[in-house]
């Protein structure tokens, strides 16, 4: 199974690159250079420049698009999603530190890291919106099917990566950023956790197979549940003042994609409440 993961997510990192490579070959070509601060101060001048190949495309917000697909690619968003639960065959302090903090988080950082550039075309700003909050209420809606314990912590973590991306399809960058350093924290907490009782039971993964451990399991299971409840948004811990924001500017947006991100988000909460409910 190990090898069939590793096999899998070489052809979707690959996706992400066929995007990424030809986006950073469009600024220099638009801009004639790769330096952000150079971008970021020329952006303005070339926004109506077309790029024509028997069809016109408006120049930035290709590049915009070429940056999504490759960010979507590393950050595990709708279409490349499935190869993050397969990758929960590695040992589980990896992918506390791979599937918590850093690999997936990338994409998201990056289009953050872009946002003066992003926030010229509003046709990549839909995309991005619409691409996260599917992502985010497909893969709460797989995650409550999953019987096994650490595939639904990954897909809760493809679910919370739809919740940054459209944070940044609604132009609130800092808040997405504040969820992706509040996620790290508790999404280790849980997969180090899960690691915890998968040891303890015998290298059983099955949650159907699992129960009562509360008793025989104190520490693990309250470090479990702070992590559930940050996870959900339940008042007072940390994700609750991250996740609970990107809802609210979702709603205070006012654009159809806006509310197309807040009613699924919310539903998405739902049924992240559930599968948090059964770990």
């Amino acid at each position: 199974q190990a090898d069939k993961a590793a096999t899998k997510a070489m052809p979707v990192n690959r996706v992400g690159d066929f995007g990424l490579a030809p986006g950073i070959s469009g600024r220099f070509t638009l801009f004639q250079t790769v330096d952000f601060s150079t971008i970021f101060a020329r952006a303005f001048a070339p926004r109506n420049s077309w790029i024509s190949r028997n069809m016109r495309f408006h120049a930035i917000t290709l590049i915009c698009i070429l940056l999504l697909i490759g960010a979507a690619g590393k950050s595990a968003q709708i279409g490349s999603h499935t190869r993050s639960p397969d990758a929960m065959e590695g040992p589980t302090p990896v992918s506390a530190s791979i599937h918590a903090a850093t690999m997936v988080t990338a994409g998201v950082f990056m289009i953050a890291r872009c946002s003066p550039l992003f926030e010229y075309p509003p046709t990549a700003l839909i995309v991005i919106t619409s691409a996260g909050a599917l992502t985010s209420f497909l893969a709460a809606t797989t995650g409550i099917l999953q019987n096994d314990l650490k595939r639904v912590i990954a897909y809760s973590t493809c679910s919370q990566l739809g919740y940054m991306i459209f944070a940044c399809g609604i132009s609130n960058y800092s808040v997405s950023v504040f969820h992706l350093m509040n996620h790290a924290f508790f999404k280790a907490l849980l997969f180090l956790s899960a690691g915890s009782v998968i040891h303890a039971m015998s290298d059983e993964q099955d949650m159907r197979k699992m129960g009562g451990l509360a008793s025989s399991f104190p520490l693990t299971y309250a470090m479990m549940l702070m992590g559930s409840l940050s996870l959900i948004g339940f008042p007072f811990p940390t994700g609750f003042y991250s996740k609970d924001v990107i809802l609210e500017l979702a709603y205070t947006k006012y654009t159809i994609s806006g509310n197309f991100a807040f009613w699924l988000g919310s539903v998405s909460v739902l049924f992240t409440s559930y599968y948090s409910f059964r770990l």
